[in-house]
């Protein structure tokens, strides 16, 4: 324990606290028993509740997934996507649920060109694929809950009915997208008040979602895909030109997956494997590994640089081959393997100048991620999106459904990996992880929003614990970087001067961010010690919130 606080000590010391820094950092919260993160406190309160009330991880994930649909509109919801990380206390076996949309069956690249296109639109019905999050919530309720669907919606059914309190934060990003909100009246009368956003402390309600969920609850998510709420989805989708119709919404199903386990240093790592990027943060581990990136000091421009090179070397190869498995061969063991990760390391210790290729559109990503860990050792880590902010700008009428825009990252590209085709699942950022020790015992539940910026921002925070020694709370506020496939790297203000210029002299186009930001990311962590304590890290970056008793 001596050496366990002189280290930490050591490492707060090393830190460059700023005043600035020294105001963001947020108490310490762990339990004995069981801790929940979300982006909300309102979610986290609800899983919380959850768990007190003798439900498990599974319940409380739910739970908390159906209030991020209704307290963080604009970021997630029933018209987005959803993948889910659980791991069973009872014998350590790993889960992974791809609960992501496909193309409908009209989605081939001449249909878009056609219509006089040269890529699929970033908003509008043409960037809407089938939603994957309800028949996911059900899926994992059905195998690992105890609740039951109707039970893990009610908290979400009586905010969207009752209100709930207008943040800053909501206000702001409503605000933002005012514009986009103004193109489609029902999302105009759903979320605007006078054409603005609806004021700090009133309460904003959504009748429409809220009989949507109730009709979920009452007649299962088989309503979604085969019942009323789907032939009115379809018929909107038909009559606005969508490439979807009621037939790809009945067809549509979540796959259980085996997830991905790589080693770092003594550690496993687990990740989904594609059509997540889960793939991308295990390959930036295994050569950051043979990099020995620890002895370059934490935030040290050494430190930056050489994560920031690998990471592009990883893109590079994500974005050449990471898509939907089912239609697309991915060569796991090769992007996995050791010689892989070799090259990478030689190529960064080598110097040699290469890019992140052809990636993904997209900005700061508009997702929301939960962590759980409960009494009994099981885990769940969750996150779900509508990709950008207010997913496609289209919401269903009369359902307060607002559907995402995950189509956008497919390419018309005949010999591009990720070329949309009739039934095919677009590679996704979507990327949450888990860390168990060398025993197999659960270490770490985590993961963060952020588009292309959640690999970065997991192996950071990952680092900040694990090879510096920082709390939970303390690895997710200390500052941080995105790196983006233009050369700009974006650092927290409180990476110091002298390794911002330095960092510019490597060749790097340095920006720096003055106030937290969502843009470098959201990160949440429930690490558990081996004596059974489950400790949170919340990131004030956004609004997220932990709780543990």
């Amino acid at each position: 324990m001596r050496k366990r606080c002189a280290l930490l000590l050591t490492m707060i010391a090393m830190l460059p606290v700023t005043s600035e820094l020294a105001a963001q950092l947020r108490p310490e919260v762990a339990g004995a028993q069981a801790a929940v993160v979300a982006d909300h406190p309102l979610a986290a309160a609800a899983g919380l509740d959850v768990l007190r009330r003798g439900g498990n991880a599974m319940d409380a994930a739910i739970t908390m997934a159906a209030v991020l649909a209704v307290v963080r509109p604009h970021m997630n919801g029933i018209g987005g996507d959803a993948f889910v990380l659980y791991r069973d206390g009872r014998n350590g076996k790993l889960y992974g649920l791809n609960g992501s949309g496909r193309a409908g069956r009209l989605a081939q690249p001449q249909v878009f060109r056609d219509r006089g296109l040269t890529a699929v639109p970033d908003t509008g019905v043409l960037s809407v694929t089938i939603p994957g999050a309800v028949r996911a919530w059900s899926d994992a309720l059905r195998r690992f809950g105890t609740f039951g669907l109707a039970a893990a919606l009610e908290p979400a059914i009586r905010y969207a009915e009752d209100g709930f309190p207008v943040t800053p934060k909501l206000a702001a990003d409503i605000e933002a997208d005012r514009a986009q909100l103004m193109r489609d009246s029902h999302m105009r009368e759903a979320f605007l008040v006078r054409d603005h956003a609806p004021a700090i402390g009133s309460l904003l309600r959504q009748q429409d979602l809220a009989r949507t969920l109730r009709t979920i609850a009452d007649q299962g998510a088989d309503v979604l895909y085969a019942g009323p709420l789907a032939a009115r989805l379809a018929n909107f989708a038909v009559s606005e030109g969508a490439l979807f119709t009621l037939e790809d919404l009945a067809a549509h199903s979540s796959t259980w997956q085996e997830p991905l386990v790589s080693n770092y240093r003594d550690l496993k790592v687990v990740a989904l494997p594609p059509n997540s990027q889960g793939v991308a943060l295990l390959m930036q581990l295994n050569a950051a590994d043979l990099l020995d990136v620890r002895s370059l000091r934490y935030n040290s421009a050494a430190y930056i640089h050489t994560l920031v090179e690998v990471k592009k070397r990883v893109f590079a190869l994500r974005d050449r081959y990471v898509s939907d498995p089912a239609l697309t061969e991915v060569p796991l063991d090769r992007l996995l393997s050791r010689d892989q990760a070799r090259e990478i390391a030689q190529a960064v210790q080598a110097g040699l100048t290469d890019h992140a290729g052809s990636q993904p559109r997209g900005g700061s990503g508009d997702t929301v991620l939960l962590c759980v860990v409960d009494q009994n050792g099981n885990a769940v880590a969750l996150i779900q999106s509508l990709y950008a902010s207010f997913g496609s700008g289209r919401m269903v009428p009369e359902t307060g459904i607002v559907l995402h825009n995950r189509g956008a990252l497919f390419s018309l590209d005949p010999q591009h990996v990720n070329v949309v085709a009739p039934g095919k699942r677009t590679y996704h950022t979507l990327a949450p992880g888990m860390v168990l020790r060398g025993d197999n015992s659960l270490m770490m539940v985590f993961g963060s929003p952020g588009s292309d910026g959640q690999t970065q921002t997991m192996m950071q925070v990952l680092n900040n614990i694990y090879l510096f020694g920082m709390t939970p709370q303390l690895a997710v506020d200390a500052p941080r970087y995105r790196s983006y496939p233009d050369g700009t790297l974006l650092l927290d203000a409180g990476v110091p001067e002298d390794v911002r210029a330095e960092l510019a002299r490597r060749g790097h186009t340095v920006r720096v961010q003055p106030t937290p930001s969502a843009e470098l990311g959201g990160a949440q962590v429930i690490l558990v010690t081996p004596s059974g304590v489950k400790w949170i890290g919340a990131d004030h970056r956004r609004e997220a919130y932990g709780a543990a008793y």
